[in-house]
């Protein structure tokens, strides 16, 4: 497998591998791996690694590996193995046959550390973990050297063999790495790379009593599964080392080549999967999937599309210096993606009912809407037209100032396709003097919204025809945060303090055309004047439709960038 001609993206991650083969380096081969920990669901952040791994390969006509690094079991499941296979498929990659587990590894794995042990490279430590701070030493000092660093072989085998077996309970041992306790970089102090876990995992049951830390775990899978290029975050760059170390000492002619790239920072956005998890449990957002949440799952549901967030993850690039990027720039490529692909359609979310008094009483007419003016090849629609109609509250001004373009009392507005109507009359309840009705006339002359005359009307208004409404529920969802980073926040100042208490409003009593009232699960529409929005699988058990507002019209990051 060679480069491929047709590959157009630059980076130094691409750059690196382009002279790797030019060198033929691993024979000429490009096989990467997506490794995620089921210990909770994917978000944006994975995003773009799941991007750049499969995208390396497919680029490069390579290979990538679909690979659970499960090797804690106290806090990993089934229901994070099954999200996030989904969410890489959404995503619109496949890893064919190549799904794997470290778990599938474990023997291997256990057979090299005994050969660690025999060869004098790790040890059984009993150290408490107290006692393990203080000997590992600061960055300006070095570490001591734990008194049982000099085992025999032979009593390690025998620890570490009752390790395996149960015979001990949790934090009585772990096997250490024999390195160097004076290193300047602290991953290389003798680190624990086995540790007692009393614990059933996922898919080994209680076959192990001791699981192997990821820094060893990861770098050992890797050869196994003959990577060639294992693209890591850089925050493992400290720990490249140690990756080195392990496949050195080992003497594997498999030798992965780590390189490590910034991770994503999104601006009012939470990354952290620990602060995620509180979110979830302490019943902040409901649950993994709410539109909200940063999760890819969360993204699917709000309406965000597989095209989006791939555009967005080029967009945004590969560097090897962390930065924040501005949610509006994730917001823009939705935007973009979804203005070429979604049917407009017309709801009207906060109703005002519209009486037009000279329009014959049972008459409906059938008018001609377009589907999206971006694409031609959708067609068009039909939307009826009716004697009484809906139309926004906030479309209507009674008193209304000077450049107000849209319905106040004697003056005239073009509705979407259909009219010019004119305001003549105002019904309010006597009570408490809210407006609940409109009495208008309609010129029949300027059918489809044109006039003969060629009178020049600025306003255009929405509209849902009364008759044949669909009642909707729509869920209108904003920023979670307040402020720009939450997540730097300290964990005793309360990140939860920023949360938004306007990231979600409920309309209960919205009208929609009654093209949408088949509209299937996950569809996406523009809400003429108002924004994208999606059905909700809510939908598919209430008596009525459910919507989610994905993202509104106004698009601040392609001006601020014209």
């Amino acid at each position: 497998m060679g480069e491929n001609e047709n590959a157009t993206k630059t980076d130094f991650i691409r750059s690196k591998i382009t002279d790797d083969l030019k060198l033929g380096k691993y024979s000429g081969r490009v096989h990467t791996r997506f490794p995620p920990e089921p210990n909770g669901y994917l978000h944006i952040g994975h995003a773009k690694s799941i991007c750049l791994n499969f995208g390396i390969a497919a680029e490069f006509t390579g290979l990538c590996n679909l690979r659970f690094d499960d090797t804690n079991p106290e806090k990993e499941d089934v229901e994070y193995v099954d999200s996030i296979k989904e969410d890489v498929k959404w995503l619109g990659f496949d890893w064919q046959e190549r799904m794997f587990y470290a778990s599938d590894y474990f023997d291997q794995l256990y057979e090299w550390a005994v050969q660690l042990i025999n060869t004098e490279k790790a040890y059984i430590c009993e150290l408490k973990s107290e006692e393990f701070k203080g000997y590992r030493g600061t960055l300006t000092e070095p570490g001591k050297n734990s008194p049982h660093r000099n085992r025999s072989a032979t009593e390690n085998l025998e620890l570490f063999s009752g390790m395996k077996a149960g015979k001990f309970e949790e934090n009585r041992y772990v096997l250490r790495a024999k390195i160097d306790m004076s290193h300047p970089n602290l991953h290389m102090r003798d680190p624990v790379i086995y540790r007692i876990i009393n614990a059933s995992h996922h898919r080994t049951s209680s076959k192990w009593h001791i699981y192997p830390m990821y820094d060893y775990a990861h770098p050992l899978s890797d050869s196994i599964e003959n990577i060639t290029h294992s693209l890591c975050t850089l925050e493992f760059e400290i720990h490249r080392p140690l990756y080195d170390w392990f496949i050195h000492a080992l003497e594997l002619e498999s030798r992965p080549q780590q390189t490590e790239f910034a991770r994503l920072n999104l601006t009012y956005t939470i990354m952290s999967k620990r602060k995620l998890l509180e979110l979830v449990t302490e019943k902040l957002v409901h649950g993994w999937d709410d539109p909200r949440m940063p999760t890819i799952c969360g993204l699917r549901r709000r309406g965000y599309s597989p095209n989006s967030i791939r555009n967005f993850c080029d967009k945004i690039g590969i560097t090897k210096f962390n930065s924040s990027t501005d949610i509006a720039l994730l917001e823009h490529c939705v935007r973009d993606d979804l203005n070429t692909t979604s049917k407009r359609v017309m709801v009207v979310l906060h109703p005002l009912r519209v009486v037009i008094e000279n329009y014959p009483e049972n008459q409906v007419e059938e008018l001609d809407a377009i589907n999206n003016p971006e694409d031609e090849s959708m067609g068009s629609r039909k939307v009826p037209f009716s004697k009484e109609i809906y139309i926004e509250q906030n479309d209507f001004l009674e008193d209304a100032p000077k450049k107000f373009f849209r319905l106040t009392p004697g003056k005239e507005v073009r509705l979407r396709y259909a009219y010019y109507i004119t305001c003549t009359q105002v019904v309010k309840d006597e009570e408490t003097g809210e407006i609940i009705e409109l009495r208008c006339t309609y010129d029949p002359e300027t059918r489809g919204g044109s006039s003969p005359d060629k009178r020049k009307v600025k306003g255009t208004l929405h509209w849902v025809s009364a008759r044949q409404a669909v009642d909707a529920e729509v869920r209108v969802y904003d920023r979670l945060f307040t402020v720009e980073e939450p997540d730097a926040v300290k964990d005793d100042d309360g990140y939860e303090k920023f949360l938004n208490p306007a990231s979600l409003e409920i309309l209960t009593n919205c009208k929609a055309e009654p093209s949408l009232a088949d509209a299937s699960v996950g569809s996406r529409f523009q809400f003429e004047r108002q924004g994208y929005f999606n059905v909700d699988p809510d939908s598919a058990s209430s008596e009525q439709l459910v919507f989610n507002r994905t993202i509104a019209l106004r698009d601040s990051w392609a001006k601020k960038n014209k």
